[in-house]
């Protein structure tokens, strides 16, 4: 599972079961490298590198040389190595993908990537809009069998947005904003595929190079729901232009996708232990500016 590190210091959201927002999750950097299991550095062939506690992505990591050991979330995501096949899937939209060392892939529930570094700031519509490639329409493959029978917070915040699902949602954290939003739901029919659902959240920039895309998070939905949480998630905490929401205006069903983008990241929120009020701000400020639209 690739990850990184930032150079301002901030620590993004996991991809999996992780709730978005301006703040990290108080989680602490692991004292020294003794957290770490001595046979999982050897299987990832750092056993004698220096090694530094960090967090990342909220979770206590290790960077080891030019390597980043991190606990799992998803088991099956990161045995099934998603960068190895669909890579060049997303490098049409000028981006290349942090890289994967090779197997071993998953050891006593940790995985190993590429070290990198940058920063997050690129929220803006002129950057965004000519990386369309990233939602693009791709030839038709088979839903990957490792995105059946998931049920984390994902998973059950994607099933309640398209209206699959019903779940038990916290009210001060999203769930009342939650029903209040499904009321404008309405019929959409539009061909799913395997797209990137925190694209936003998972780009890293550092200077002039290509910009990195850390995790790839699998789902089976349509591109235009793609596209559209990216709008989301720039809109709610990355101080997204507001012209953004025109972006993808062109595609098909694109009011209805940008509702359920909006309703995936509520529910998802709503769930979260680590919500807060505050952080639910950002989400009530993405709904003022698309309710309208609607």
């Amino acid at each position: 599972m690739p990850s990184c590190e930032y150079r301002d210091g901030s620590s993004q959201w996991p991809a999996v079961d992780a709730v978005p927002g301006p703040r990290g999750f108080g989680a602490a950097a692991p004292d020294s490298g003794a957290g770490l299991p001595q046979h999982v550095r050897t299987a990832f062939g750092v056993r004698d590198a220096q090694v530094q506690p960090l967090v990342v992505a909220g979770i206590p990591s290790w960077r080891c040389d030019d390597v980043l050991v991190r606990p799992v979330t998803d088991n099956a995501l990161a045995a099934g190595r998603p960068g190895c096949s669909t890579r060049s899937s997303w490098t049409g939209c000028g981006c290349q993908a942090a890289a994967l060392l090779g197997r071993p892939v998953v050891v006593a529930g940790y995985a190993a990537c590429e070290y990198v570094t940058g920063t997050r700031s690129r929220a803006t519509t002129s950057w965004w809009r000519p990386r369309c490639g990233c939602t693009r329409r791709r030839p038709r493959v088979r839903r990957p069998r490792l995105l059946d029978d998931r049920d984390g917070l994902t998973a059950r915040a994607d099933a309640a947005a398209w209206g699959e699902r019903a779940i038990a949602l916290e009210p001060a954290t999203g769930g009342l904003l939650f029903d209040d939003l499904a009321r404008y739901r309405r019929q959409i029919r539009l061909p799913a595929q395997v797209v990137h659902a925190d694209l936003f959240g998972t780009v890293l920039f550092d200077g002039d190079a290509p910009p990195a895309i850390l995790d790839l998070v699998p789902f089976w939905r349509p591109v235009e729901w793609a596209a559209a949480v990216i709008v989301v998630d720039a809109l709610a905490w990355g101080g997204g232009d507001p012209a953004l929401l025109g972006t993808w205006s062109h595609l098909d069903g694109w009011p209805q996708a940008l509702l359920r983008a909006l309703l995936f990241r509520v529910a998802l929120h709503a769930q979260h232990p680590a919500s807060s009020v505050t952080s639910l701000r950002g989400l009530e400020h993405a709904a003022d500016l698309i309710v309208p639209r609607l």
